[in-house]
């Protein structure tokens, strides 16, 4: 059963904004995301957060202005997701136009099958082994569990600056600096910053170090501002929450990409994925330019992407994104039939058809790609809205340890629902990390079916049956004036997302005509039913991964965007649900 109902909004606030000069319609929907003042509108530069308040920031800004004087060879260990390697361009393009060398800062990705996730002990052994050795290892993304990897770097010789968003552990590792908004005692106001966000924050404040020193001015000072476009990318395909703070980041990062001044590497994805970036907004970086980077993290190793993201040359870029397209689609093979294994397993053990008695999805196959995990794991949760745990062998299928991707729901915090299983069963899981809503870990393959119980037991006791009704919140019906390409094109100029989400709209629709696209997707032609006049026209819209028909009249909950083809635009509407009831 699908509960649906629109999300409240006052109208005091929705008519205030509207005097200010904003269209009625955005006025609504940004009244009903929390919007409360015309002055919260401003997403201008000038409007971000200070980095006083990000703890160790400026003490950290001191210690790198110290190392480029010094000249001290640095080393950024990235993450090889999409997050880890915008934040490792930052990083690198950062120093570098602040006084850094190009031989004394490198880069270094973990390959993901073969070393883990972090600052393992085993990175920092192959950070040793660099030339020049460096003096500095800097994590961008990763770091704030890796007590271990520090340690090693220590012994090693080398010191060690945490850059990191994600939640600490019991202990935080002994390094020279963390920066991390979610560390103990820190008052930054926004927690929301992805780890590119955290690394734009240190430059920022590095800059205003160095101008203290007099290397530079006000006006000869870099532009780092010109970075935006990566710390656009990087925050919204890692799903941050997109609170006034990340949404001024990603609001000035898309204007740089429309306006044609993005990193050669960010054009060449849009080329690759046929997108307009004239037209960017922030649906394009997640579900079109993300994925593409995130693939040679996936399925090969993410040094591809980030020499994509620190290419000058368009010619080198465009041939480094069309093969990132390539792994993609690759990848996208992969995940279809990891997915159908899944549901075909699920339909086996009768779990599929009601989840009555599990709160919980968690699997494992052999023959699954430990790159694909946290998709499928994904997919599941949505299709089931229940926290789902997808696991894969570790070393192939010969491999004894089992790698897992968890994706979760609302209500249900990742992290601290592994943690209580942690300490439940003391030895279970090998290590584990992340979010309230994503998470990774490490169990024995022989431990599967244990850690399963003992996962569904946590999963029993802190979710109840109103968290696990599918819930569809929606900003109501459209005034049958409002189906136009212009509000299309006024939608997709802001900047939604996660904590701010894309407006879906509710309403009766007559169904004219439907038939399937590609066997996979429903496509409809239907009429709003209404108080409107009644000659408008009818729209075309899609269901994707949609086959069953509907019925002659269908209340459904869609977007509207602006479609365009050979010169024409037109109204479209992208059908998320229907209500049945």
């Amino acid at each position: 059963m699908s509960i649906f109902s629109q999300r409240p909004f006052s109208d005091r606030t929705s008519t205030w904004l509207s005097q200010s000069g904003l269209h009625p319609l955005i006025s609504r929907l940004f009244a009903a995301r929390g919007v409360e003042k015309p002055e919260e509108l401003s997403l201008d530069l000038k409007q971000l957060l200070s980095p006083v308040e990000l703890k160790n920031c400026i003490s950290t800004a001191s210690l790198l202005a110290d190392i480029l004087e010094r000249k001290e060879p640095m080393l950024v260990v990235a993450d090889y997701d999409c997050d880890g390697a915008t934040a490792c361009a930052v990083a690198v393009r950062g120093l570098t136009m602040l006084g850094g060398s190009s031989t004394a800062i490198q880069f270094l990705v973990p390959n993901r099958f073969t070393m883990g996730y972090g600052l393992t002990p085993e990175v920092v052994d192959l950070a040793a082994t660099q030339n020049p050795k460096p003096k500095y290892l800097i994590t961008v993304d990763n770091g704030i569990a890796s007590e271990a990897g520090v340690d090693r770097a220590r012994e090693l010789g080398m010191e060690v600056i945490v850059t990191d968003h994600h939640l600490p552990g019991d202990r935080l590792p002994n390094a020279i600096a963390i920066v991390n908004p979610n560390q103990p005692a820190c008052t930054f106001p926004s927690k929301a910053l992805a780890g590119v966000g955290v690394m734009f924050y240190l430059l920022v404040a590095l800059r205003a170090e160095l101008r203290k020193r007099g290397q530079f001015t006000l006006e000869t000072q870099p532009k780092i501002e010109g970075l935006l476009d990566l710390v656009a990318l990087g925050t919204v395909a890692d799903v941050a929450q997109l609170d006034r703070n990340n949404r001024i980041l990603v609001s000035n990062g898309l204007k740089r990409i429309r306006a044609g001044t993005s990193q050669p590497g960010i054009a060449a994805l849009f080329q690759a994925a046929v997108r307009d970036p004239r037209k960017a907004g922030a649906f394009d970086l997640g579900f079109a330019i993300g994925p593409r980077l995130n693939a040679a993290g996936r399925l090969a190793d993410m040094t591809l992407g980030i020499r994509l993201l620190l290419s000058d040359s368009p010619d080198e870029a465009i041939g480094l994104a069309q093969e990132l397209d390539r792994i993609n689609r690759e990848r996208r093979v992969i995940e279809s039939g990891m997915q159908e294994a899944a549901l075909a397993h699920l339909a086996e053990d009768h779990i599929a058809g009601t989840m009555a008695d599990r709160n919980s999805i968690c699997l494992w196959n052999a023959q699954w790609h430990q790159g694909v995990v946290g998709i499928v794991a994904s997919r599941l949760k949505e299709r089931f809205n229940r926290p789902a745990l997808v696991f894969a062998p570790a070393d192939g299928a010969a491999g004894e340890e089992l790698r897992g991707s968890c994706r979760s729901i609302n209500g249900f915090h990742l992290r601290d629902a592994l943690d209580i299983v942690s300490k439940r069963e003391p030895g279970l899981i090998l290590k584990f990390g992340g979010h309230a809503m994503a998470a990774g870990l490490s169990i024995r393959k022989a431990d599967f079916d244990r850690f399963d119980a003992a996962f569904q037991q946590v999963a029993l006791e802190l979710l109840n049956d109103e968290l696990l009704e599918r819930r569809y919140i929606h900003d109501g019906a459209l005034d049958p004036s409002e189906f136009t390409t212009e509000i299309g094109d006024l939608l997709a100029e802001e900047i939604w997302g996660q904590g701010f989400p894309q407006p879906i709209f509710y309403g009766e629709f007559k169904i004219i005509q439907q038939s399937l696209m590609k066997e996979k997707h429903l496509r409809l032609q239907l009429r709003p039913i209404g108080d409107g006049p009644s000659v408008i026209k009818p729209f075309t819209g899609v269901w994707f991964n949609h086959t069953a028909p509907l019925p002659a009249k269908a209340k459904l909950a869609y977007r509207l965007v602006t479609d365009r083809f050979q010169g024409q635009a037109r109204v479209q509407l992208m059908v998320e649900a229907h209500d049945e009831s």
